[in-house]
């Protein structure tokens, strides 16, 4: 129960973004915003493994395969080969550098597919599609690559959540939406999809939480530095977008991030992306009792729904026996 704790606690913070940028400077363009937000929360990141990485040297990995923690792992995919105990440190760290990258380009990827597809049909169909087709996504990719089928009991509070979120937003009652914002918003949700079984790939693989997170963000950082520079940076100059840039950095990326590591060490992708649901139902708490926005009746529905599949995935991980 305590890795699902995590992983909500992971989907609160990430679900302060948009009221953090609705708090912040005007001017702000939502890709300078983003891109900034993942150079100053991947290079925290990568201080934070570098520093307990030179007070221990298993900060980063965990030295013996056959540990408690990467047996629990092995239990959620049971078909990925399992860690060579032969194989040096330096053919370990190449053997990570493929996963790091595609991770680190999928997170990358993120920000203009998830802007550019609310810019077309608006945040409410946008945000709806992009992270409500990750948990799918997720356990549809989980199964494919690893012959896992997350299980029927993760689609169904998948199905309620996602359900719900659709309601939450009001998708559908301002007519259809053009196909290529919903193709770009889905590309975001894939790009979630991806980062999360990275992640996952690197703590079956021996890497700790705070390893796995700090490489995949931390070269992340790298890449998203030039669209940073090539943005208008104007905003960091006040006081409010300093503060914003910070929150969204630190607390949205670097926290959340380790918080959400944390929960995967112990939960399948698939179970983490479900969970990841709780990202929009805290936005719109803080659209309500932050930014004074009012919900409609089929919205409060969409809300019950949301938190009743919630409850059902962390409530199955609570009753799953644990391995001895």
């Amino acid at each position: 129960m305590r890795h699902v704790l995590f992983a909500l606690i992971a989907a609160i913070l990430f679900g302060t973004t948009g009221t953090a940028q609705a708090l912040g400077p005007d001017g702000a363009a939502s890709l300078s915003v983003g891109s900034a937000r993942i150079v100053i929360g991947g290079a925290a990141l990568a201080l934070v493994a570098w520093v307990l990485s030179r007070r221990s040297s298993t900060a980063l990995r965990d030295p013996m395969p056959g540990s408690p923690t990467s047996d629990m792992l092995s239990l959620h995919i049971p078909n990925l080969p399992e860690p060579d105990p032969q194989s040096s440190p330096v053919e370990k760290r190449r053997r990570a550098w493929p996963v790091v990258a595609i991770g680190a380009a999928a997170i990358v990827a993120y920000q203009p597919a998830f802007f550019l597809g609310t810019s077309i049909n608006g945040v409410a169909i946008g945000t709806v599609v992009a992270i409500g087709s990750g948990p799918i996504i997720t356990g549809a990719l989980e199964w494919a690559l690893f012959r896992r089928f997350p299980g029927f009991a993760w689609l169904a509070a998948t199905v309620i959540a996602v359900v719900g979120i659709v309601l939450l937003s009001g998708a559908g009652e301002a007519g259809s939406a053009d196909a290529t914002g919903l193709l770009l918003s889905l590309a975001a949700g894939a790009c979630y999809a991806i980062y999360a079984l990275s992640a996952k790939q690197l703590l079956i693989d021996g890497w700790t939480p705070t390893g796995s997170v700090a490489l995949i963000f931390g070269w992340s950082a790298v890449g998203a530095l030039p669209f940073l520079l090539l943005t208008d940076l104007s905003w960091l100059a006040t006081l409010d977008g300093v503060v914003m840039a910070l929150w969204l950095g630190l607390v949205t990326i670097t926290v959340a991030s380790l918080f959400l590591a944390n929960g995967l060490k112990a939960l399948s992708a698939s179970t983490v992306a479900t969970l990841g649901l709780g990202e929009p139902f805290t936005a719109t708490l803080l659209g309500v009792l932050v930014l004074h926005e009012v919900l409609s009746g089929r919205a409060l529905v969409g809300l019950a729904l949301v938190v009743f599949g919630l409850v059902l995935i962390g409530s199955l991980r609570a009753r799953r026996p644990v391995p001895a």
